[in-house]
C-alpha cells in the first residue's frame, strides 16, 4: 500500500502542477426523479438486500455475551459475540409473539428476555426458558429458537446477508479489489470513539454524493474544510463495484508553489474508500471516519446516517482525544450547517421538478460512480 500511495501522490502532484484532475469518459445525466420516485427507491432497496451489508464493527462486541442491536432495512437485528469468539446474528424477534428480545442499543448479558411474556433466549439464539411452559400444550422448544441471519466477520466489520442475498460470493469476493484496501485500515483493532445517528429529509444518494464530492469544498466550505482540502484535483481508483478517491491537503499545494522540500508526500493525501452501496471509510492520522447511509423504506426523500469515529485504544491519549474531538467539530459544522442544508435544497428542487436531470461532469468521476454502479445492478436484476 505504501508503494501505491507514493504513486497516487505523484499523480496528485501532477494534477496540482497542471491544473488537471482524473476524468471520466464523459459527463452523465441523472434524472432528478431518481431522488424522488418511490418505484426507483423500491428497486434500490432490492439491490441493497442482495449485497453483504456492514452492520457493526467487531470491537463493538469485544467479549462473549456483548451485543449490539441494529435495524437494517427494516429488519431488527441482535448481534452477539459467542463463547467461541464467533459472531451470532439473529432477528431481534421473540419466537412467541414477536416482541424484541433486547431493547437496549448495546451491552453485555448472559441471555436475553422478551419484556412481553418473559421468554428468554441464550446468546446462541436457542430458547432458554418459557414461563408457564406446562400450560402451553405442545411446545417443541427446539423449533422456537431465534431466527438466525447469515453473517461474516471480515476486516473488523460484521457483515450481514438478508435472505434475498445470494449465498455466494463471500464478503472477500464481494469486496474484490477493495478487500486489501479495507484490510489495511486494521479496523479490527479500533474502538468506537464517537457515534452519531442522524435522520435527514434527504435522499440517501445525495448524502453519499456529498461525502465523496471533490469539487465543492472551496465553495460550500470556504471557511472550514475548504481551507484544508484542495478542490478540483483528485485521483480516482475504480475498484469494480467500489472505488477510492484521493485529494490533496492545501498544505501540499502551498509547499509545491513555494518550491519547498516535501518529505513523505503521501501524508498530504486524504482518501475516501467507498464500499457500494452505502459505506464510506475515510482515514485520518488519529482515527477512521466510518459512514453508512441507509435509505428510508418508503420515502425517497428521507435517509438515516450513521457516523462513527474509530480509533486505536493503545494510542488514545488525552492529546489524541482532543484532536479527534476537534475533527468531529469540523465535520459536524460542515455537515450539519453546510452539506445537509444544501442537500435538503437539492431534494426540494428535485421534488418540485422531477422531470429535469442533474449533470455529473467528466471531472466528477467519484460522484458518477455510485449512479453508474446502481444502473449496472439494475441491469443484473433484470
Amino acid at each position: 500500500m505504501k508503494i501505491e500511495l507514493d504513486a497516487i501522490y505523484r499523480r496528485i502532484v501532477d494534477h496540482l502542477e497542471n491544473g488537471t484532475t482524473d476524468m471520466a469518459a464523459d459527463s452523465i445525466e441523472v434524472p432528478a426523479a431518481h431522488f424522488t420516485d418511490a418505484d426507483h427507491l423500491a428497486r434500490e432497496l432490492e439491490v441493497f438486500r442482495r449485497q453483504p451489508l456492514a452492520a457493526a464493527t467487531s470491537m463493538e462486541i469485544p467479549e462473549p455475551g456483548s451485543f449490539v442491536t441494529r435495524d437494517i432495512l427494516g429488519v431488527p437485528l441482535l448481534i452477539v459475540r459467542q463463547k467461541d469468539g464467533s459472531v451470532g446474528v439473529f432477528r431481534n424477534m421473540c419466537r412467541h409473539r414477536g416482541g424484541k428480545v433486547e431493547q437496549a442499543d448495546k451491552g453485555k448479558k448472559p441471555f436475553f428476555v422478551c419484556a412481553y411474556h418473559g421468554w428468554s433466549f441464550k446468546g446462541d439464539g436457542s430458547l432458554r426458558g418459557v414461563p408457564f411452559e406446562e400450560q402451553y400444550g405442545t411446545l417443541d422448544k427446539g423449533c422456537r429458537n431465534l431466527f438466525a441471519v447469515e453473517a461474516e466477520e471480515r476486516h473488523g466489520l460484521i457483515w450481514i446477508k438478508l435472505p434475498q442475498a445470494p449465498q455466494d460470493p463471500g464478503v472477500a469476493d464481494y469486496l474484490g479489489d477493495a478487500d486489501e484496501r479495507l484490510a489495511a485500515y486494521d479496523i479490527d483493532r479500533l474502538v468506537v470513539f464517537m457515534d452519531q445517528k442522524i435522520d435527514l429529509d434527504i435522499n440517501w444518494k445525495l448524502v453519499m454524493d456529498g461525502a465523496i464530492d471533490v469539487l465543492h469544498p472551496q465553495f460550500l466550505h470556504a471557511e472550514g474544510v475548504g481551507k484544508l482540502i484542495q478542490t478540483g484535483a483528485a485521483v480516482w481508483l475504480d475498484l469494480g463495484r467500489h472505488g477510492q478517491s484521493y485529494s490533496a491537503r492545501k498544505r501540499l499545494a502551498r509547499k509545491l508553489k513555494a518550491g519547498e522540500p516535501i518529505d513523505k508526500g503521501f501524508r498530504y493525501l486524504t482518501g475516501n474508500l467507498m464500499i457500494f452501496p452505502n459505506m464510506s471509510v475515510i482515514p485520518t492520522p488519529d482515527h477512521i471516519e466510518h459512514w453508512t447511509v441507509w435509505p428510508h423504506l418508503t420515502d425517497p426523500g428521507k435517509c438515516h446516517v450513521h457516523i462513527r469515529f474509530l480509533t486505536d485504544p493503545a494510542k488514545l491519549t488525552d492529546e489524541v482525544a482532543a484532536r479527534i474531538n476537534r475533527s468531529w467539530d469540523i465535520l459536524r459544522q460542515a455537515a450539519t450547517e453546510e452539506d445537509f442544508p444544501m442537500e435538503e435544497m437539492i431534494q426540494a428542487n428535485a421534488a418540485a421538478l422531477p422531470t429535469t436531470d442533474f449533470l455529473y461532469g467528466a471531472n466528477e468521476v467519484p460522484t458518477q460512480h455510485l449512479h453508474l454502479q446502481m444502473a449496472r445492478e439494475f441491469e443484473a436484476l433484470a
